[in-house]
């Protein structure tokens, strides 16, 4: 099995030019002694938006690992794929997201229910998970409503895995399940539940990304009780540490926290278990390196600049339609964002330090970052306008990417 590392990192490159600086900030973490690993990732419907095909993330990740001499592993996520739309990653990603989400809450089969209870008699009655304070007691109707809930969704990963490892011919992958996308978070039995599932399904998941309490919304900081937060992921960790002993899943599976990026609140709380529990994680940054390349385009000023306000301004006028997409994971006061008219008088100063995730910045306005974080289809509509524009500003653009990801992410997760 290709074995995915202990402290990983999910990076999005919407526009497949900033690998070697997303690169750049792994490459600095290891020269403090930290090792993470890369994860290009760009799901099925960003290559719809953009116009791009799963080849050309391979491709800039595999040039940037060239120009920089990584020399440990790295790989490309196929984000959020199902059984319709996985067969064109098939050749270039060896790192397999597998979203059930649409099955959560699907009916199984009621007698492939009752074969999981019968066979699952350890779940019934009183169970101690080390790690977890209080012992949970759960009887076979509170399992058999667990059960009906998430049996349809793992039966669905088994089937995209399958799918996946027929496809690719006895070539080794890494599988994650996404369970996120649901109602409410997993209560330790659901998650224990849902582990029990995927190994019955002989799924060898080596990550999985569960529903947390809270707000993720895209590009700005978590939402939520932080103390409800770190209790809700440590015990996540125990139940995946009892998991693997008792099903015998994967060694190395980890948590995956999907829309990662940005959540500056709980990173302190994530090191915190992961070091109490000597786990891993894998986190998920998708659209942050978008966003550093429009304040690298301001910051260089001049055409850079223009080109940055014409994106603002074209989001705005589209703000419906670009957010509608997104309305579970953004939370935009239309009120607060400025005028494009307004935008268009800004300096370079005034444009950043209204996209920067700088909290203690003044002028920092979350609802124009996460409508930017969204509008991305924009620049993909500006075509060569927008790509030559980034290779003439590639320095300023670069220094951003590298600074994000290595000064606001890597350094408080894991260092």
């Amino acid at each position: 099995m290709l074995t995915l590392e202990k402290f990983s990192l999910g990076v999005g490159d919407r526009f497949a030019h900033q690998a070697k600086a997303q690169l750049q900030a792994c490459v600095m973490a290891a020269a403090r002694g930290v090792t993470v690993i890369p994860v290009w990732n760009k799901s099925n419907r960003e290559h719809g938006i953009v116009g791009s095909e799963p080849a050309s993330v391979r491709a800039a990740a595999d040039e940037a690992v060239r120009q920089s001499g990584w020399k440990q592993p790295y790989h490309v996520d196929a984000d959020h794929i199902n059984l319709g739309t996985v067969d064109r990653f098939i050749e270039t990603s060896d790192f397999y997201t597998l979203d059930v989400a649409a099955a959560i809450g699907q009916p199984a089969e009621a007698d492939r229910v009752e074969a999981f209870i019968e066979r699952h008699a350890e779940l019934q009655g009183t169970v101690s998970i080390p790690g977890i304070a209080q012992p949970f007691t759960i009887d076979r109707e509170a399992i058999a409503h667990i059960v009906r809930k998430y049996l349809a969704a793992v039966q669905q990963a088994g089937a995209i895995y399958r799918h996946v490892d027929e496809k690719r011919g006895g070539r080794e992958f890494i599988t994650e399940v996404s369970m996120d996308e649901t109602d409410a978070p997993q209560t330790p039995p659901e998650l224990l539940v849902i582990l029990a599932a995927i190994s019955d399904e002989q799924i060898p998941v080596q990550t999985i990304a569960p529903k947390f309490t809270g707000r993720f919304n895209k590009g700005v900081d978590y939402v939520g009780d932080v103390v409800q937060f770190e209790k809700e992921f440590s015990e996540d960790l125990s139940v995946i540490a009892f998991a693997i002993r008792q099903y015998g899943l994967p060694a190395n599976l980890k948590l995956s926290v999907h829309s990662g990026s940005d959540k500056f609140s709980i990173y302190a709380p994530i090191r915190r278990a992961l070091q109490r529990f000597g786990a891993g994680v894998h986190l998920k940054t998708a659209g942050t390196t978008w966003l550093e390349e429009l304040i690298g385009l301001a910051e260089a000023g001049g055409e850079g600049l223009d080109l940055a306000k014409q994106v603002y301004a074209k989001a705005f006028e589209n703000r419906d339609a670009l957010c509608e997409p997104y309305a579970t994971v953004i939370d935009i006061d239309y009120a607060k964002l400025p005028d494009p008219a307004v935008v268009n008088g800004w300096t370079s100063e005034q444009y950043t330090s209204a996209l920067r995730h700088d909290q203690k910045n003044p002028g920092f306005n979350p609802d124009l970052r996460q409508l930017l974080h969204v509008g991305f289809k924009v620049a993909a509509k500006m075509g060569d306008k927008y790509l030559k524009m980034l290779e003439t500003c590639e320095a300023s653009i670069s220094r951003n990417v590298i600074e994000n990801l290595f000064e606001r992410h890597i350094k408080p997760l894991f260092l």
